[in-house]
């Protein structure tokens, strides 16, 4: 178990250091930079600010002095926000980022176990067909196309929601909605490819041969083992919840980390970029060891120390 614990810190800490690396001198390598788009400023006041930030020190010099910086715990501060650090706007930005993603898991959980566990013990039933259609549906369709038709749905033509914002509990439904159903859909179809190659086996014939009852095969005997695709791809889907926000946080105007990231990138504000990027790759890291852990603890077979 260390073993097996050091090896996977070891692996994510170089892949940290790769992906630290090559954000880092591809934000330098873009043209233009944070302070191209000012208005009026003169080469005077531009190299002063340059100066302020340290933009003006060889490469080799800012990269080593962010590395310092990010040993101490500190991204620095943003270029865009004066006054303002990136661990303050990660800060305020990262806990409706984690709300948004933890409504919209909860909803894909809720609407995808259910389903697959029905399609399976339903199999070649039209339940198991309307089931199948709406994994499809979810891996097909993009939340783009999703989300401006639930607002014309449900919010323009209905009013039961708010278009955008983030204000009142109504407005998280109809983000949370359309986050978790893009994620429903595969979780739907794995765990009913799970229910059912646990459901052929022998021991469960044999359960039934002993009189068993459905649900006492389905939760006891089937729900653990069937649960294990389900269990492995929740690490990278929920990294893939958060990281995918990008998207539903600019539609429906979330103030969260995903939109925040996105303006940016746009501004060229070296710091924030770096230091969402740091943060979205920690979190795929940590989801992913985590995702392993359990997946070893509901099925013995599975060897950690390697």
């Amino acid at each position: 178990m260390f073993r097996f614990f050091a090896s996977r810190l070891l692996q994510s800490a170089l892949a940290l250091l790769i992906i630290i690396t090559a954000t880092f001198f591809m934000l330098r390598f873009v043209p233009g930079g944070p302070f191209t788009a000012e208005k009026a400023v003169t080469p005077e006041i531009l190299r002063n600010l340059e100066a302020h930030y340290g933009l003006n020190q060889p490469l080799w010099k800012q990269y080593a002095d962010y590395l310092g910086s990010l040993l101490r715990g500190d991204f620095g501060p943003s270029f865009k926000y004066p006054n303002r650090t990136v661990n303050e706007i990660l800060g305020d930005k990262l806990p409706v980022s984690l709300e948004l993603g933890s409504l919209s898991l909860l909803l894909a959980l809720l609407m995808g176990i259910p389903l697959g566990i029905i399609a399976a013990t339903r199999r070649n039933s039209w339940i198991d067909y309307c089931a199948s259609t709406f994994g499809m549906t979810g891996l097909s369709v993009p939340t783009f196309v999703v989300a401006p038709l639930l607002v014309l749905a449900l919010s323009i033509h209905m009013g039961w929601f708010n278009a955008s914002g983030w204000y009142s509990p109504e407005d998280r439904v109809l983000p949370s909605l359309v986050l978790g159903f893009a994620y429903a859909a595969p979780i739907s179809r794995l765990t009913r490819g799970g229910m059912l190659e646990i459901l052929s086996q022998d021991f469960i014939r044999t359960a039934r041969a002993k009189g068993a009852s459905e649900l006492r095969i389905i939760f006891k005997h089937c729900l653990r083992g069937g649960l294990l695709p389900v269990v492995s791809y929740l690490g990278p889907a929920i990294a893939g919840i958060l990281t995918g926000s990008f998207v539903i946080e600019t539609i429906f105007q979330i103030p969260g980390l995903g939109r925040e990231f996105v303006n940016s990138a746009f501004n060229r504000d070296y710091t924030l970029v770096l230091g969402t990027v740091i943060l979205y790759a920690a979190l795929i890291m940590v989801l992913n060891l985590a995702a392993d852990v359990a997946q070893a603890w509901m099925n013995p077979k599975v060897r950690l120390a390697r």
